[in-house]
């Protein structure tokens, strides 16, 4: 019961330390090496839970321990398993953290379902608002241009995405300003960040008190949107990125001393945008890439190393 208790361990551990961690690291330099790393250390606490799970119910259950130690020699079990005083606390641990686990798909499931309902609904208003004409293409990442006073522009993803602009937007942006909003949007797309907010929605939803979680969240919803600006920057400059942004949040109140709700990080970003930090080098990155990929190979260690180590002593 060592190893399983230790994963479990090496997992809160993981979900408490890490957001402390990563919050002081300087993320904005390189947005995209922050998202990997964040996304390496969710995955390296839910790898822990799952190998805890798997192995405590081996050693709960005669039938599990077979499947999972089929084709191990009996002093390898014996290091999982040695003996039966720790069934009992191996099961309710199997038990919760499977619980856990099937909360966490459900918790996925219904963010994603949330996610397809509320895109039907909104192409079905963008249908409303602007109406396919005989004859006119409906497939394609085409623009959809709105009618409307206040100047917005946004992605809808889907197998059909579009880019909707307003008619405002059109009036105070420039050519290369509606250039860049588009590679912004097109950024999100190619990189899939709907995919990554949809699941660090889920988790923090899903386990509110779990730190990991709740600063995954918070941190992947700036982080897309600072990957999303270089992106947009390295086609058409820095300075239209932050044109940009003004000309669509100028009228919200985001540049006053109460920024509203979701728009609070705007200027930091035209800040960013204008005096940008600088970069890493390209073997800091590489660095900081490596590292984050070993960090989910820890729990595997935790696992695995006992039963190795018995086999080389063998």
């Amino acid at each position: 019961m060592m190893v399983p208790a230790a994963l479990l361990l090496l997992g809160a551990l993981t979900a408490v330390v890490a957001p402390r961690l990563l919050a002081r690291a300087d993320v904005d330099r390189e947005p995209v090496v922050a998202l990997w790393v964040w996304q390496c250390v969710v995955a390296a606490v839910l790898l822990c839970f799952a190998l805890s799970m798997t192995l405590s119910a081996a050693v709960a259950w005669q039938a599990v321990r077979g499947h999972v130690f089929a084709p191990a020699p009996s002093h390898v079990v014996d290091v999982y398993a040695p003996d039966g005083t720790a069934g009992p606390w191996a099961a309710a641990t199997a038990v919760a953290l499977a619980a856990g686990g099937l909360w966490t798909a459900a918790m996925l499931t219904r963010e994603v379902s949330r996610a397809r309902s509320r895109r039907r609904r909104e192409r079905a208003a963008l249908l409303v608002r602007a109406p396919v004409l005989p004859g006119e293409a409906v497939a394609g990442d085409g623009l959809v241009v709105l009618e409307a006073d206040r100047p917005d522009a946004w992605w809808l993803p889907g197998p059909e995405p579009r880019l909707v602009v307003t008619t405002a937007a059109l009036r105070r942006l420039g050519e290369r300003e509606l250039d860049a909003v588009l590679a912004h949007e097109q950024g999100h797309a190619r990189a899939r960040h709907d995919w990554l907010l949809h699941c660090s929605s889920a988790l923090a939803e899903g386990f509110p008190r779990v730190p990991v979680f709740a600063a995954f969240r918070d941190e992947i919803h700036r982080l897309v949107e600072l990957a999303a600006d270089d992106s947009a920057s390295r086609r058409h400059g820095r300075l239209a990125v932050a044109l940009a942004l003004v000309g669509l949040n100028e009228d919200r109140g985001v540049f006053g001393p109460a920024p509203p709700g979701g728009r609070a990080d705007v200027p930091d970003r035209v800040h960013r945008l204008i005096a940008p930090p600088r970069r890493l080098s390209p073997v800091r990155r590489l660095g900081l890439t490596a590292a984050g990929a070993l960090v989910p190979a820890v729990p595997l260690l935790v696992a695995f190393a006992p039963g190795l180590g018995v086999l080389h002593l063998g």
